[in-house]
């Protein structure tokens, strides 16, 4: 009977050791780690003439239709990423960056006149807390610039940190910078889609490929919604942030609540965010 406790008390005690060793922080770098294994299994089944036949088969093909095709999917990505030509006629073509937002009537980051509110160069730097309970948090440091009307920097610094009552403290750091383009810009709404790349420091210690969009609607002075999604590769994972939050601009300031939303590999972190801004 006492070996049944005894062994019933290491096993329990060992499982407990295990749970409370792995974090959220922890099961997140693992899982952006791993690099899965990828089989190549190549086969033929068809002879060399059929071969040469498809060959010659698809060779026409491209050269007859190829051209087409590219010419298609050029226009239309540039179209719906850049500018279409009915675009060019109205004035959010021409719309200008203010100095900051609702600092003349309804208008947030964009004018369509050209006077003493608007601006060929903006810097917003933004700090946000983030947390998901009294056990993990972290703290969102941001810039970003815009400039000559339709182009953009942002960099961002994520810091997070899980306390863990037998282990200390799991700590985890993102770098991401991304070259944007502001592809609306109304006087009310403006969007932006942008690509770059994230370093995930730690035990990752990995660089991955980015792109990210976004949105703020400036629908009743001094108010706006704002939303933003990045995704990251790195190895056969991927990092997403998602964010959403209410802001109230007071001058040149503006004050920023919301929910924060983070997948890093396979651990999901819900987070509630609050924070405040300054354009220069």
């Amino acid at each position: 009977m006492k070996h049944i406790f005894l062994f019933l008390f290491t096993f329990f005690f060992l499982g407990t050791i295990q749970n409370y060793s792995q974090g959220k922080i922890d099961k997140a770098e693992k899982s952006l780690s791993q690099k899965q294994e990828q089989n190549r299994i190549s086969s033929r089944s068809r002879s060399n003439n059929d071969d040469d036949d498809q060959y010659y088969g698809d060779s026409f093909l491209a050269d007859s239709f190829g051209f087409i095709l590219v010419d298609i999917f050029l226009y239309s990505s540039y179209y719906a990423l850049v500018e279409t030509p009915i675009e060019r006629e109205y004035a959010g073509s021409r719309a200008s960056i203010t100095k900051y937002p609702y600092l003349y009537d309804q208008k947030g980051n964009y004018s369509y006149e050209q006077d003493d509110t608007t601006t060929l160069f903006r810097t917003t730097f933004s700090s946000r807390f983030v947390a998901e309970n009294n056990k993990l948090y972290g703290n969102h440091l941001n810039l970003n610039m815009r400039f000559l009307h339709r182009f953009g920097l942002e960099v961002d610094y994520l810091q997070l940190w899980e306390e863990n009552s037998n282990f200390g403290t799991n700590t985890l750091a993102m770098y991401t910078a991304l070259a944007k383009y502001h592809r609306v810009r109304t006087e009310r709404f403006d969007a932006w889609w942008g690509l770059g790349a994230t370093y995930v420091d730690g035990e990752v210690d990995e660089w991955g490929f980015t792109y990210g969009i976004g949105a703020e609607w400036f629908f009743a002075k001094p108010f706006s919604l704002e939303t933003n999604f990045n995704q990251t590769f790195i190895n056969d994972n991927t990092v997403n942030k998602f964010n959403a939050f209410v802001n109230y601009h007071v001058n040149r300031y503006k004050f920023s609540a919301g929910y924060e939303h983070l997948k890093i590999g396979s651990a999901d972190f819900s987070l509630f965010t609050a924070g405040v801004s300054i354009s220069f």
